[in-house]
């Protein structure tokens, strides 16, 4: 009796101690972002962000040692399940951090509610992702579709335009921007008149611009992102419709993009929870640091990912860096004010960021800083039983 005791005794003191292991060994991050295609650079963005707020930790989270294993999901949802399994079962990653395109986030999603990982999403605004696919283990640092959308809608009712023409890629990013834009706005008194789309990642605008022409809407409102809004903000402005036919957006229309841009996205306005002027001390510091790291200025996404290992190093510090505690993790960001460069910010009970959404103007490289369009506006997390 007393030797099974003992190897019982034994066998709790061994897993006690390869637990221990696990949870004081490496944090394996997995990153799995798109290195190629029209968001390519938004994933550099995000990436460069997270790694910069880990090495000012001294290249740990959580006091653990941070190593980062890699994935391009090329933002294709069809792909998806097959990456984040891989990240999962082959490369044993303790996190996820994933991803930019809305259909490969909900792809993840749902692999991290069904394995229990440690998911933050870093942009995918997928409003299900905060909403019924919710869960204890899963966190985002951006923003929900409906949350620049629902502004937007705001502002544009408030400048009088009563009749509005929406354009999109017709996926769950952008069918979820209009719906939330269309809330508010018909909540005000205006009619969208006419909801246009294409599929992603076609950008051949051409007979949609010939439609808005046709249609002469008192506005435009429009969600597209990376490569494809440098093409259709020039494709705006060149069919001669910025002139007469007032273009707002989300702030992806504008972000990471004025360089290619140019003068064609001058005077455009946007609604985003961050922008290029804010001038506080640490959105100062923030760029500072990106500058001299990455040679580069930061963006949104940049923003997003650093908010992301913010909010993760917040929930491994309250369990001494133990990822099986995901209810503690989960507790400790809940209550937690992340001290964002976009301004502080907390986390809803659907773990979707409760934040001020702005009105940006472009102006030469700059998303100017008009306004705050929405105070600590919360995603309504519809169907999120938490």
């Amino acid at each position: 009796m007393k030797t099974v005791r003992t190897a019982a005794l034994l066998a709790a003191a061994l897993a006690s101690s390869v637990a221990q292991a696990q949870n004081t060994g490496k944090l394996k991050v997995g990153l799995m972002l798109p290195a190629t295609g029209t968001f390519a650079a938004l994933g550099t963005a995000i990436e460069n962000g997270f790694r910069l707020h880990v090495t000012e930790q001294g290249g740990k989270l959580g006091g653990r040692e941070v190593e980062f294993v890699k994935v391009d999901d090329e933002s294709d949802p069809a792909k998806a399940t097959d990456n984040v399994n891989k990240l999962i079962k082959r490369d044993n990653v303790d996190v996820l951090v994933g991803t930019v395109h809305s259909g490969v986030a909900m792809a993840m999603a749902k692999v991290a509610k069904e394995t229990g990982t440690l998911l933050v999403v870093p942009n995918a605004g997928a409003d299900a992702v905060t909403g019924p696919m919710c869960a204890p283990n899963i966190f985002r640092s951006s923003f929900s579709n409906w949350q620049p959308g629902y502004a937007m809608g705001e502002v544009v009712a408030k400048k009088g335009h009563k009749k509005v023409v929406t354009i999109t890629w017709k996926y769950a990013a952008g069918d979820e921007s209009v719906r939330g834009f269309k809330e508010a706005f018909e909540k005000a008194g205006g009619q969208v008149v006419k909801e246009l789309s294409l599929p992603f990642p076609n950008v051949e605008f051409q007979a949609l611009l010939t439609e808005i022409a046709a249609a002469k809407p008192d506005a435009v409102y429009t969600f597209f992102a990376g490569g494809g809004a440098v093409k259709f903000v020039k494709d705006y402005a060149a069919a001669g419709l910025k002139k007469n036919i007032p273009l707002y957006g989300a702030g992806f229309l504008t972000d990471g993009t004025l360089e290619a841009q140019g003068a064609d996205a001058d005077g455009l306005l946007t609604t985003l929870h961050y922008a290029d002027s804010l001038g506080t001390p640490k959105d100062n510091a923030f760029r500072l640091a990106y500058a001299k790291s990455f040679k580069l200025q930061p963006d949104v996404y940049a923003v997003q990912g650093y908010d992301a290992a913010q909010m993760l190093g917040i929930g491994l510090a309250a369990v001494k860096g133990d990822t099986s505690k995901k209810a503690e993790i989960a507790a400790a960001i809940e209550k937690a004010k992340i001290d964002s460069p976009r301004g502080a910010f907390s986390v809803s009970k659907a773990h979707n960021p409760v934040q001020d959404i702005y009105l940006r103007q472009v102006s030469g490289k700059e998303n100017k800083l008009v306004s705050v369009a929405s105070k600590s506006l919360a995603d309504p997390g519809r169907g999120c039983k938490l």
